[in-house]
């Protein structure tokens, strides 16, 4: 499904020119914004890219058929395709991948310097990714999220804070691979605790998170243990992991009727007993149950939003 907002659209990509703008953006961000390191290759192409892009989807806003927001989604079988998940290289996320269901990770999140002041942007890529949970039954979704530097110590409050109130189930939770670091990085960098719990100030801890971990947080998001450094790409990152079943009560009661209406998603035998169901439904009531759910997350701009069935079109080239 595609959803346009005036002149704005999100929907996954559909052919090589629109995955190379994908790209380009992420390459004015992390390159040149940030900082992150690239190959004479990309500098040459101007483009942001690793292996993991070969067979990764990427969810685009376009304002005007330029693209000026995104999301890279590898769900389980594209990983089984490249021998694994980007996240592999930073965290050891073995229990997730027992995780019985369908997984997906999302990574390489940014949005254009000059669309950053208007919230829709970051509001259509998180509209988009509700819609790719929901038709791709993703009951757990997964990847970094990241400070622009390599000294942690600059968020110490947030990254506390997220160690004594956010980590992740045990059962679930992924560990740093700090023997991953890049030479001369000091591995015990890789501490979520910088601060004793009595040090540690909520407002202090807030102010220091990006956006992205404040979003994360209000959809119910936890952590997994431990800071990574990319020195190469310049950024300290955090685990961050969200079981579709636990979204913020107040988000699913608004998305589907009722607080615990995204549960059946971790149950792979009856992952479809509730969402399942729209898919059968006349071809009306799925896009009325889109509205609702992306219409929560368009906020005031659902209004001029329009939903558009693209699955024609979802063929890349």
């Amino acid at each position: 499904m595609a959803i346009k907002v005036r002149d704005f659209e999100v929907r996954l990509t559909r052919n090589k020119e629109e995955r190379k703008q994908v790209r380009q953006l992420r390459y004015d961000v992390f390159v040149e914004e940030e900082g992150a390191s690239a190959t004479q290759e990309q500098k040459s192409l101007r483009e942001e890219y690793d292996e993991y892009d070969t067979h990764a989807e990427y969810m685009a806003v376009f304002h005007n058929g330029k693209v000026v927001g995104t999301y890279r989604i590898i769900d389980r079988n594209n990983a089984e395709k490249m021998g694994g998940f980007y996240t592999e290289s930073e965290f050891n996320i073995s229990k997730i991948k027992k995780y019985s269901g369908n997984i997906a990770e999302m990574s390489r999140a940014c949005v254009a310097h000059e669309y950053r002041e208007n919230a829709l942007v970051m509001r259509m890529l998180w509209a988009g990714l509700g819609e790719f949970v929901v038709r791709r039954k993703i009951g757990v979704l997964f990847g970094v999220a990241s400070w622009v530097g390599n000294k942690p110590a600059q968020s110490a409050q947030a990254i506390s804070y997220l160690y004594y109130n956010y980590l992740s189930p045990l059962r679930l939770r992924a560990t740093v691979l700090n023997e991953n670091f890049a030479d001369g990085v000091n591995p015990k960098m890789s501490q979520m605790n910088i601060l004793p719990r009595v040090f540690v100030d909520e407002e202090d801890a807030r102010r220091q998170m990006t956006p992205l971990i404040k979003g994360y947080l209000r959809l119910g998001a936890t952590f997994g243990k431990g800071v990574f450094i990319d020195k190469p790409f310049n950024t300290y990152d955090v685990f961050v992991m969200l079981q579709t079943k636990n979204i913020d009560r107040a988000y699913q009661k608004h998305f589907l009727g009722r607080e615990n209406a995204l549960a059946d998603l971790n149950e792979p035998d009856g992952a479809m007993k509730t969402i399942g169901k729209f898919m059968l439904m006349p071809v009306t009531k799925p896009f009325k149950f889109m509205r609702s759910v992306i219409g929560f997350m368009l906020n005031e701009d659902a209004s001029d939003a329009e939903y558009i069935d693209d699955s024609d079109e979802n063929q890349e080239d």
